[in-house]
């Protein structure tokens, strides 16, 4: 009478929306038929054809009949008992599993926290790691449980556990679970699944989890976010977590997003969708300033920090991969800048004392004035008598700023000398030519050259055609 009565509180649809889950309890042969399995549908819908996972394991068993009490069904629903004829799996494959699940949804563990109320008339207080049996649905398997945090639990309380398994489990977070003592063999008390992917911490962050484990969903779905770090999390971990296909969970997640608790990353190049916490981006943006001023000191004439270093720099590992989206929100915030191919402090300007600017001035003129044949970094610094040091830094000043370029091979020249024949070119014949001709035509050796007209290729002013050129725009 008591468990009908508290069948009959359950609404009707409970657990239909929810993924096909069905703990096996039993497993046989059929002459004529193969192998059969039986267990009550936890969740979901399974249908004749469907494919399955075999949990733990990685087989994928297709139903090919079902039976509810001796009655032959095309499908079985939340709640019935029922007998499912299966293939593409043997009963030596289906004694190492203990779920039939839909496919890509749940993860198996051996490690989760729990709450766990122990009984009344429990011979004595957990206080210290101790060996238990553990039974879920109709599976058991020996593990180690312990309280969180040093926490004491007495006869009739309850507190949060952590529980090490010997061999996986398949579990979401709000399964129940019981607890027995091996030997002597004794009932100890029961609890509810929190995490069932649980990663043992320590100091803050499981402070953290104890507070979100006592507190509702929303404060676990942003402690497993925060799990992901700066790299931000995929939605599918949380929703294999929590037993869920992706499309609700997703939805709860930006709900979080829309109070302002999270951060969404959309689709991008390489990474699909994240989510972040507000703290993690904190970290980026305070990493970004402090490169980023560390950087302005240490070259005072430069225009900003590469690109490419400046991501390495700030955003390593994975986080590497959401670079667009990292640059585009520490720029609207005014952390940096982008310009270009460059990155720095928004406020950053390079000033030139008046012996640099000089200095410039004269690096400038002898690029200038050898034209198509300039001299050499080394040469120039020689020729004007100046540190190497300082010779770069005003060199690599005058690269950023556009007036001088840098060619294939680490070549410099000015820029003007580049402008000249490209307004030769464009202004000129039309017709193709090759190596030979644009050699004798400019008067360069094969050392000049071949640089000059890859970087009239990469700017989009020619393009090769074979073992000639032709200049972009003419016929």
């Amino acid at each position: 009478r008591s468990l009908v009565d508290l069948a009959s509180r359950l609404p009707e649809n409970s657990g239909s929306s929810l993924p096909a889950r069905l703990p096996i309890d039993r497993a046989f042969h059929l002459k004529g038929l193969g192998s059969i399995v039986t267990g009550t549908m936890l969740g979901g819908t399974i249908r004749v054809g469907d494919s399955l996972a075999l949990q733990p394991g990685r087989f994928m068993p297709k139903v090919r009949s079902i039976q509810v009490h001796g009655e032959s069904r095309d499908q079985t629903i939340v709640g019935e008992r029922a007998a499912l004829q299966l293939s593409n799996v043997s009963l030596h494959d289906i004694a190492r599993g203990m779920h039939l699940t839909a496919p890509n949804i749940f993860r198996e563990t051996t490690s989760l926290v729990g709450h766990f109320q122990l009984l009344s008339n429990a011979p004595r207080r957990i206080s210290g790691t101790t060996t238990i049996r553990f039974h879920h649905y109709s599976g058991e398997t020996i593990g180690r449980l312990r309280p969180l945090s040093g926490q004491v639990i007495n006869p009739g309380s309850t507190g949060l556990v952590e529980i090490r398994l010997a061999r996986p489990i398949v579990a979401a977070r709000g399964d129940r679970f019981i607890i027995r003592r091996p030997s002597p063999s004794a009932t100890l008390g029961g609890g509810r699944i929190s995490d069932p992917s649980w990663i043992r911490r320590k100091g803050m962050y499981l402070e953290k989890a104890i507070e979100a484990f006592d507190s509702d969903l929303d404060h676990q779905l942003v402690l497993w976010v925060s799990e992901g770090g700066e790299a931000g999390m995929d939605v599918q971990v949380i929703a294999s977590r929590l037993g869920l296909p992706a499309a609700p969970v997703k939805r709860k997640l930006q709900i979080l997003v829309h109070n302002q608790r999270l951060l969404f990353v959309p689709r991008g190049q390489g990474h699909g969708e994240r989510w972040l916490t507000l703290e993690a981006f904190k970290r980026v943006a305070q990493r970004a300033s402090e490169e980023l001023q560390r950087y302005s000191q240490r070259h005072r004439l430069s225009q900003g920090m590469p690109k490419a270093e400046a991501v390495k720099r700030i955003l390593p590992g994975r986080a590497s991969e959401l670079a667009g989206t990292y640059l585009q929100w520490l720029a609207r915030q005014k952390v940096l800048a982008v310009e270009g191919d460059l990155v720095k402090l928004p406020d950053w300007r390079v000033e030139l004392s008046d012996r640099e600017s000089a200095l410039s001035i004269k690096i400038l003129r002898c690029y200038e004035a050898a034209g198509l044949k300039p001299p050499s970094p080394s040469e120039v610094q020689q020729t004007l008598t100046a540190k190497p040091q300082i010779a770069m830094g005003i060199m690599k000043y005058l690269l950023e700023t556009g007036r001088l370029l840098r060619l294939p091979g680490d070549l410099f020249i000015a820029a003007s000398a580049i402008q000249e024949i490209r307004t030769d070119l464009q202004g000129g014949e039309t017709k193709p030519f090759t190596v030979g001709e644009f050699k004798t035509r400019y008067n360069l050796s094969r050392k000049w050259a071949i640089p000059i007209l890859e970087y009239l290729d990469s700017a989009g002013v020619t393009r090769r055609v074979g073992d000639q050129r032709q200049v972009v725009g003419s016929s």
